[in-house]
Formats: structure tokens, sequence, C-alpha cells
């Protein structure tokens, strides 16, 4: 694959590999190995059934042996509900705090129940209603007029018109007039082309997943007419800490592999110790109960921990012995902790002083946090 405007020699051509595939593409073997295996009424345009789809989601062995890896860690009927709400005529809005796998589980439902986690609008506070109904090509609008050549459909509109599973990530982000131009779409199953005379209709197999939170700044709060038009599951932050301290580990290890990091020998050890720091500041209170701690203003985030400790990794194999350590992950949970320097700032130094300098075997965690922190 080539980009239009840069050029790239055969070999580079011939090697080309994307940093972040597709769900689609990253877990193709996955997802055969269940088409073959899955027995099971599968709704129009499906390419698994609901059972096929949430064994994806979870994980399990199949008839045959294969092992489908799990790709969200929590309870089973969050999962089963998600999809079952896919196989009726209700979209899915998935609601949580930051880094609760929100955008992770709306790419694995639409990459297995659709074979497509593509047609996706991002939101932000500049997405325009075109984003999610329809644009123009301008030079064959001015040339010819309204047409259906001159018109660019919107990934809602292309999901629509092949039965497929559209995405919109953080919907609270976009503004609250272009979230209102999906409530024709949820609800009479069409979008109209005033410009043409015609409409769009939905054929059997189209759904919308969403995702949306309340906790960041800059949202925009769904409109009582939009969130009727969906089924809300909450997604919950991991339940306890060996639960959260097996995803970051999965995950890390996955995006390691993805960027050719070499494997780092123990790194639990050092994972438990940042989820412990997130989990105790996120919930203000020590793991023991024994000590009240001030919550910095930052999420903690279960996708946080992930990040700190890849770069931590990443560290450690270009600058280090390869072994992960505190050093490698101190400047990473400072980043994510600090984020107003004056509240957090207290915070994190009074956390530092109060509990990881007395606790038992920290110590070289407190003074690679102190290093960091002058």
């Amino acid at each position: 694959m080539t980009v239009p405007g840069i050029s790239a020699g055969p070999s580079e051509a011939e090697s080309f590999e994307a940093l972040r595939p597709h769900a689609e593409d990253a877990f193709a073997e996955e997802l055969k190995a269940l088409a073959a295996a899955d027995d099971r009424p599968r709704p129009a345009r499906w390419r698994l059934s609901p059972w096929a789809v949430a064994t994806y989601l979870l994980g399990g062995v199949l008839p045959d042996g294969s092992v489908i890896t799990p790709k969200y860690v929590g309870p089973r009927r969050i999962i089963e509900v998600a999809v079952t709400t896919l196989a009726t005529d209700r979209a899915l809005l998935l609601l949580g705090v930051p880094g609760t796998a929100k955008t992770w589980v709306s790419e694995h439902l639409a990459a297995a129940v659709s074979g497509d986690s593509t047609l996706l609008v991002q939101g932000t506070a500049g997405t325009a209603e075109e984003a999610v109904r329809y644009g123009w090509n301008y030079a064959r609008l001015l040339a010819h007029g309204p047409s259906r050549e001159a018109l660019v459909p919107s990934p809602v509109m292309r999901a629509m018109a092949q039965g497929m599973t559209a995405r919109v990530e953080e919907l609270t982000r976009i503004p609250a007039d272009v979230q209102d131009s999906l409530i024709t779409v949820l609800s009479e199953k069409t979008l109209p082309i005033p410009e043409l005379g015609e409409e769009v209709q939905a054929v059997r197999g189209f759904n919308l997943i969403a995702t949306a939170n309340d906790r960041d700044r800059g949202v925009n709060e769904l409109s009582s007419a939009l969130r009727r038009r969906f089924n809300t599951v909450v997604l919950p932050l991991p339940g306890t800490p060996e639960e959260e301290v097996g995803i970051v580990a999965r995950r890390v290890d996955q995006i390691g592999r993805a960027l050719e990091l070499p494997a780092a020998p123990d790194t639990v050890d050092e994972i438990r110790r940042v989820v412990t720091v997130f989990r105790e500041l996120r919930e203000g209170v020590t793991a023991d109960g024994r000590t009240k701690l001030k919550s910095p203003s930052g999420t903690l985030s279960t996708a946080e921990a992930i990040s700190v400790v890849t770069g931590g990794l990443a560290l450690a194999a270009h600058f280090g012995d390869g072994v992960l350590r505190a050093a490698d992950v101190a400047g990473g949970i400072l980043g994510a902790v600090v984020r107003d320097p004056a509240a957090d700032g207290t915070a994190w130094q009074e956390y530092l002083e109060t509990v990881v300098r007395e606790r038992d075997g920290w110590q070289d965690f407190y003074r690679a946090c102190r290093e960091v922190s002058r």
C-alpha cells in the first residue's frame, strides 16, 4: 500500500505492515475459526451468531481446540446485553468513565458482527453534520448541481445502505445539534436527502454503536429524544486489582509485540505496583482501607496504566537492560497523576510521603518517584 504523493521503494512497499491493524485483521484467524464452528442462527447480514460474537469478546476454547483470546475482561452479562441489543432495532450506547475499554469493545463488536470496524465517526467539538449524514464533492456540485455522483456518504449512510454496523466515538463531544441528526436515522431507520428529493433506507443488519462519557470537560449532554433511541450499557472499571493487573499485562504484551519490543522478564510485579498506585489514588483510600487520600483530577484509568507500563518497557528496552524497573515507570506515573501542578502535585507528594515511603519493598519506587518529581 502506498500513499499518493509519498514515494516508497519496492522493498518498503512490500514490507508494509499497519502499526495498529483493525480488529478484523489482527484477529482474522480467530474470527475464521469461530465462523467455521458457529452453527447457531445468525441475524441478517451478521458474520457470526450472537453466541459466537460474545465468545469472541469474552474468550473461550472451540470444539476443535482453537483458543479465542478474551478481548474484554469483566461481567459476562454486560457483553451479552450489548450483543443482544445489536440484534434488535435499538442502537447501543457504551457509557463509562475514560479508560473503561468503550472504544475497544465497540471496535471488536463491529468486527465480529459485520467484519468491518472502519465505518467510524470520530466525535469532537468540531464534528459537523456532514460527518454523520452526508457531504458533497463541491467540484461536481458546482459543475453539475446536486446528484448522486456529487454526494459523499458518511460512514453512517454507508452502513445503512450495506446493512452493517456503524460506530460513533465520543458522542457527547459532538455538538448537540449534530447529535440530534441521528434521531431520524435511529427511529425511522432512514436518512433523508432533501437536495435530491430522496432518502436512504437502512437495510436489515444495520445498527449503530456509540460511546460516551460524562467525566471529561467539554461534553454535551444527550437530548432525551436521542437517549431514548439507545439501549445504554455501562462499562465499569475493573472490579479487583488482580483483574486489572491481568488486563494491563495482556494489553501491554499485545502492544509490545506490535512495536517489536523485546520481551521483558518478570513484569507482573511492576505492573501490580502501577495498578495499585492508580487504584488507591482514584478511590481516595489505600488498599488496606487505613489511610484516606486526596484524589487527583485525572481519571487514572486502566488505559493510562497500560500506557505507563508500555512506555516503561520501551525505556527499559532502549535505554536500560531490558528489565522493567521502578525508574522506568516513575516518569509516566507522574505525568498521569499530576495534570494540575498545584492541586495534583500536592496530592502526589502527600501520597509519596505518607504511603509509598512507608510501604515495605517500595523504597526503589519511592526514590525513583522522588527523583522525577524534583
